[in-house]
Protein backbone atom coordinates (compact mmCIF):
# COMPACT_ATOMS: atom_id res chain seq x y z
CA UNK A 1 0.00 0.00 0.00
CA UNK A 2 1.82 3.08 -1.01
CA UNK A 3 0.46 6.84 0.05
CA UNK A 4 1.67 10.14 -1.59
CA UNK A 5 1.43 13.28 0.38
CA UNK A 6 1.84 16.67 -0.50
CA UNK A 7 4.40 18.63 1.72
CA UNK A 8 3.44 21.67 3.21
CA UNK A 9 5.70 23.92 1.69
CA UNK A 10 4.78 22.69 -1.77
CA UNK A 11 1.10 23.41 -0.70
CA UNK A 12 2.35 26.86 -0.65
CA UNK A 13 3.73 27.12 -3.70
CA UNK A 14 2.40 30.32 -5.59
CA UNK A 15 2.52 28.44 -9.33
CA UNK A 16 0.12 25.36 -7.26
CA UNK A 17 -1.92 27.89 -6.49
CA UNK A 18 -2.10 29.51 -9.82
CA UNK A 19 -2.89 26.42 -11.55
CA UNK A 20 -5.50 25.21 -9.05
CA UNK A 21 -6.87 28.57 -10.09
CA UNK A 22 -6.72 27.95 -13.91
CA UNK A 23 -8.27 24.26 -13.36
CA UNK A 24 -11.34 25.99 -11.40
CA UNK A 25 -12.09 28.32 -13.89
CA UNK A 26 -11.56 26.14 -16.83
CA UNK A 27 -14.42 23.73 -14.76
CA UNK A 28 -16.74 26.96 -14.32
CA UNK A 29 -16.16 28.28 -17.87
CA UNK A 30 -17.06 24.82 -19.08
CA UNK A 31 -20.01 24.08 -16.90
CA UNK A 32 -21.51 27.73 -17.24
CA UNK A 33 -23.98 26.82 -19.55
CA UNK A 34 -25.35 24.33 -16.54
CA UNK A 35 -25.10 27.01 -14.17
CA UNK A 36 -22.82 24.88 -12.26
CA UNK A 37 -19.57 26.51 -9.86
CA UNK A 38 -17.10 24.93 -8.48
CA UNK A 39 -15.16 26.54 -5.68
CA UNK A 40 -12.81 24.01 -4.67
CA UNK A 41 -10.89 21.38 -6.01
CA UNK A 42 -10.73 18.88 -2.72
CA UNK A 43 -14.43 19.69 -1.86
CA UNK A 44 -16.21 19.77 -5.32
CA UNK A 45 -15.08 17.04 -7.21
CA UNK A 46 -15.41 14.13 -4.93
CA UNK A 47 -18.66 12.85 -5.32
CA UNK A 48 -19.03 13.23 -9.22
CA UNK A 49 -21.28 15.92 -9.67
CA UNK A 50 -18.81 18.06 -11.33
CA UNK A 51 -16.52 15.29 -13.15
CA UNK A 52 -19.98 13.82 -14.76
CA UNK A 53 -21.53 17.04 -16.22
CA UNK A 54 -17.57 17.89 -17.39
CA UNK A 55 -17.65 14.51 -19.33
CA UNK A 56 -21.02 15.33 -20.80
CA UNK A 57 -20.25 19.12 -21.66
CA UNK A 58 -16.17 17.80 -22.99
CA UNK A 59 -17.39 14.48 -24.73
CA UNK A 60 -20.87 14.15 -25.59
CA UNK A 61 -21.44 11.18 -23.13
CA UNK A 62 -24.53 10.85 -21.19
CA UNK A 63 -24.18 7.59 -18.33
CA UNK A 64 -26.64 5.94 -16.90
CA UNK A 65 -26.43 7.10 -13.16
CA UNK A 66 -27.82 9.52 -10.94
CA UNK A 67 -27.80 13.35 -10.77
CA UNK A 68 -27.59 13.47 -7.23
CA UNK A 69 -25.20 11.13 -5.23
CA UNK A 70 -25.99 12.03 -1.52
CA UNK A 71 -24.61 8.51 0.01
CA UNK A 72 -21.04 7.30 0.40
CA UNK A 73 -21.76 4.29 -1.57
CA UNK A 74 -23.92 6.02 -4.23
CA UNK A 75 -20.84 8.09 -4.63
CA UNK A 76 -18.54 5.53 -5.09
CA UNK A 77 -20.28 3.78 -7.38
CA UNK A 78 -21.36 7.37 -9.63
CA UNK A 79 -17.00 7.65 -9.71
CA UNK A 80 -16.17 3.63 -10.55
CA UNK A 81 -18.84 5.05 -13.37
CA UNK A 82 -17.61 7.83 -14.54
CA UNK A 83 -13.56 7.38 -13.72
CA UNK A 84 -13.76 4.47 -16.28
CA UNK A 85 -15.70 5.92 -19.24
CA UNK A 86 -12.97 8.73 -18.75
CA UNK A 87 -10.20 7.14 -18.21
CA UNK A 88 -11.07 5.08 -22.24
CA UNK A 89 -11.62 9.17 -23.23
CA UNK A 90 -8.42 9.83 -22.32
CA UNK A 91 -6.94 6.49 -23.75
CA UNK A 92 -5.44 5.29 -20.42
CA UNK A 93 -5.94 1.79 -20.74
CA UNK A 94 -2.77 0.93 -18.92
CA UNK A 95 -3.36 1.44 -15.23
CA UNK A 96 0.02 1.85 -14.49
CA UNK A 97 0.00 5.12 -15.92
CA UNK A 98 -2.97 6.03 -14.22
CA UNK A 99 -2.52 8.66 -11.15
CA UNK A 100 -5.90 8.29 -9.58
CA UNK A 101 -8.35 6.06 -8.68
CA UNK A 102 -11.75 6.06 -7.39
CA UNK A 103 -10.80 5.95 -3.39
CA UNK A 104 -8.39 8.98 -4.18
CA UNK A 105 -10.86 10.92 -5.73
CA UNK A 106 -14.06 10.16 -3.58
CA UNK A 107 -11.68 11.10 -0.43
CA UNK A 108 -10.32 14.32 -1.56
CA UNK A 109 -7.19 13.60 -2.35
CA UNK A 110 -5.99 16.92 -4.34
CA UNK A 111 -2.49 15.39 -6.08
CA UNK A 112 -4.58 12.63 -7.78
CA UNK A 113 -8.21 15.42 -8.36
CA UNK A 114 -5.21 17.70 -9.99
CA UNK A 115 -3.35 14.75 -12.05
CA UNK A 116 -6.99 14.17 -13.13
CA UNK A 117 -8.00 17.60 -14.16
CA UNK A 118 -4.86 18.30 -16.40
CA UNK A 119 -5.17 14.71 -17.87
CA UNK A 120 -8.55 16.72 -18.96
CA UNK A 121 -7.34 19.59 -20.00
CA UNK A 122 -4.52 18.47 -22.18
CA UNK A 123 -7.29 15.65 -23.92
CA UNK A 124 -9.94 17.98 -24.63
CA UNK A 125 -8.79 21.48 -24.27
CA UNK A 126 -4.83 21.12 -24.95
CA UNK A 127 -4.70 24.68 -26.18
CA UNK A 128 -5.57 25.95 -22.75
CA UNK A 129 -1.55 27.15 -21.31
CA UNK A 130 -1.23 25.50 -17.59
CA UNK A 131 1.82 26.86 -15.60
CA UNK A 132 4.56 24.52 -15.05
CA UNK A 133 4.04 23.19 -11.76
CA UNK A 134 6.20 20.58 -9.74
CA UNK A 135 5.48 19.39 -5.63
CA UNK A 136 7.58 17.67 -3.10
CA UNK A 137 5.85 14.73 -2.07
CA UNK A 138 6.44 12.02 0.86
CA UNK A 139 5.74 8.68 -0.56
CA UNK A 140 5.13 6.33 2.00
CA UNK A 141 5.11 2.43 1.71
CA UNK A 142 3.45 -0.13 3.78
CA UNK A 143 4.44 -3.60 2.61
CA UNK A 144 5.74 -7.42 4.35
CA UNK A 145 8.93 -5.88 4.73
CA UNK A 146 8.04 -2.86 6.77
CA UNK A 147 7.53 0.63 6.44
CA UNK A 148 9.78 2.61 3.58
CA UNK A 149 9.33 6.56 2.82
CA UNK A 150 11.04 9.36 0.66
CA UNK A 151 10.72 12.16 -0.43
CA UNK A 152 10.19 13.00 -4.13
CA UNK A 153 9.65 15.93 -6.68
CA UNK A 154 6.07 15.37 -8.98
CA UNK A 155 5.66 17.04 -11.53
CA UNK A 156 2.12 18.18 -12.05
CA UNK A 157 2.26 20.33 -15.77
CA UNK A 158 4.75 19.50 -17.76
CA UNK A 159 5.64 20.30 -21.46
CA UNK A 160 4.14 18.00 -23.79
CA UNK A 161 7.35 16.55 -25.09
CA UNK A 162 8.50 15.76 -21.68
CA UNK A 163 9.30 12.39 -20.67
CA UNK A 164 6.80 10.03 -19.47
CA UNK A 165 8.21 9.74 -16.09
CA UNK A 166 7.36 12.91 -13.65
CA UNK A 167 8.60 11.84 -10.69
CA UNK A 168 12.34 12.33 -9.67
CA UNK A 169 14.26 11.71 -6.40
CA UNK A 170 15.61 14.40 -4.61
CA UNK A 171 18.04 14.43 -1.42
CA UNK A 172 16.27 15.68 1.86
CA UNK A 173 16.55 15.31 5.31
CA UNK A 174 15.29 12.33 6.64
CA UNK A 175 11.67 11.18 4.94
CA UNK A 176 10.07 10.76 8.70
CA UNK A 177 11.37 13.85 9.81
CA UNK A 178 9.35 15.45 6.27
CA UNK A 179 6.71 13.12 7.20
CA UNK A 180 6.05 14.74 11.18
CA UNK A 181 6.10 17.82 9.63
CA UNK A 182 2.32 17.67 7.10
CA UNK A 183 -0.84 18.84 8.54
CA UNK A 184 -2.24 16.54 11.85
CA UNK A 185 -5.07 14.76 9.31
CA UNK A 186 -2.25 13.39 6.63
CA UNK A 187 0.11 12.29 9.83
CA UNK A 188 -3.23 10.42 11.28
CA UNK A 189 -4.39 8.94 7.43
CA UNK A 190 -0.54 6.99 7.68
CA UNK A 191 -0.59 5.77 11.10
CA UNK A 192 -3.90 4.33 10.06
CA UNK A 193 -2.37 2.85 6.66
CA UNK A 194 0.65 1.23 9.41
CA UNK A 195 -1.93 0.14 11.83
CA UNK A 196 -3.62 -1.66 9.33
CA UNK A 197 -0.67 -3.73 8.05
CA UNK A 198 0.68 -4.50 11.44
CA UNK A 199 -3.13 -5.39 12.42
CA UNK A 200 -2.80 -7.54 9.16
CA UNK A 201 0.20 -9.57 10.58
CA UNK A 202 -0.51 -9.77 13.71
CA UNK A 203 -3.85 -11.39 13.09
CA UNK A 204 -2.90 -15.06 12.50
CA UNK A 205 -1.18 -14.38 16.61
CA UNK A 206 -4.61 -13.31 17.54
CA UNK A 207 -3.70 -9.76 18.23
CA UNK A 208 -4.75 -6.53 17.42
CA UNK A 209 -3.86 -3.25 18.07
CA UNK A 210 -5.58 -0.21 18.42
CA UNK A 211 -3.83 2.24 19.59
CA UNK A 212 -0.10 2.31 17.97
CA UNK A 213 1.77 4.59 20.74
CA UNK A 214 0.49 3.08 23.70
CA UNK A 215 0.80 -0.63 22.53
CA UNK A 216 4.21 -0.22 20.72
CA UNK A 217 5.89 1.69 23.70
CA UNK A 218 6.75 -1.86 25.80
CA UNK A 219 8.31 -3.02 22.74
CA UNK A 220 6.62 -6.84 23.03
CA UNK A 221 4.24 -5.84 19.72
CA UNK A 222 7.38 -4.67 17.68
CA UNK A 223 9.30 -7.74 19.10
CA UNK A 224 6.47 -10.22 17.77
CA UNK A 225 5.93 -8.16 14.35
CA UNK A 226 9.76 -8.45 13.64
CA UNK A 227 9.36 -12.66 13.86
CA UNK A 228 6.79 -12.59 11.91
CA UNK A 229 7.88 -10.44 9.31
CA UNK A 230 11.72 -11.94 9.22
CA UNK A 231 10.04 -15.58 9.87
CA UNK A 232 12.24 -16.36 13.31
CA UNK A 233 11.18 -17.04 16.48
CA UNK A 234 12.57 -14.63 19.34
CA UNK A 235 12.95 -17.00 22.92
CA UNK A 236 10.28 -15.95 25.27
CA UNK A 237 13.57 -15.64 27.48
CA UNK A 238 15.38 -13.24 25.73
CA UNK A 239 12.37 -10.99 26.26
CA UNK A 240 10.03 -9.74 29.21
CA UNK A 241 6.36 -10.42 27.23
CA UNK A 242 4.32 -8.76 29.68
CA UNK A 243 6.83 -6.23 31.14
CA UNK A 244 6.05 -4.74 34.87
CA UNK A 245 8.25 -1.96 35.09
CA UNK A 246 10.53 0.92 32.84
CA UNK A 247 13.83 -0.69 33.23
CA UNK A 248 11.88 -4.53 31.46
CA UNK A 249 10.08 -1.94 28.37
CA UNK A 250 13.24 -0.31 27.64
CA UNK A 251 14.94 -3.71 27.17
CA UNK A 252 12.67 -4.90 24.86
CA UNK A 253 12.47 -2.07 22.60
CA UNK A 254 16.48 -2.28 22.73
CA UNK A 255 16.67 -5.78 21.42
CA UNK A 256 13.91 -5.13 18.64
CA UNK A 257 16.14 -2.12 17.81
CA UNK A 258 18.94 -4.49 17.56
CA UNK A 259 17.11 -6.60 15.88
CA UNK A 260 16.21 -4.48 13.20
CA UNK A 261 19.49 -3.09 12.39
CA UNK A 262 21.02 -6.84 12.11
CA UNK A 263 18.59 -7.06 9.62
CA UNK A 264 19.79 -4.38 7.73
CA UNK A 265 17.09 -1.05 8.13
CA UNK A 266 19.07 1.58 9.56
CA UNK A 267 17.20 2.59 12.98
CA UNK A 268 20.53 3.37 14.59
CA UNK A 269 19.12 6.87 14.81
CA UNK A 270 16.19 5.63 17.15
CA UNK A 271 16.76 6.04 20.63
CA UNK A 272 14.95 3.43 23.00
CA UNK A 273 13.70 5.90 24.79
CA UNK A 274 12.20 7.90 22.61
Amino acid sequence: EKQKLIQPTSLKDPKLEKLKETLLSWINNTLKPEHIVAQSLEEDLFDGLVLHHLLSRLAGVHLPVEEMALTSTAQIHKLEVILEELDKRLGLQDSSRIKWNVKLIHSKDLLATIHLLVAMVRCFQPELDLPNVKVEVVVVEVNRSGIKSEVQMEVLTEESNAGSDSVSNTEREDPIEQLLKLEAHKVNTVKQAILHFVNQNMFTMGLQVADMDRQFADGVILLLLIGQLEGFFIPLHDFNLTPVNHSEMIHNVTLALDLLNDTGLQVSSVEPQG
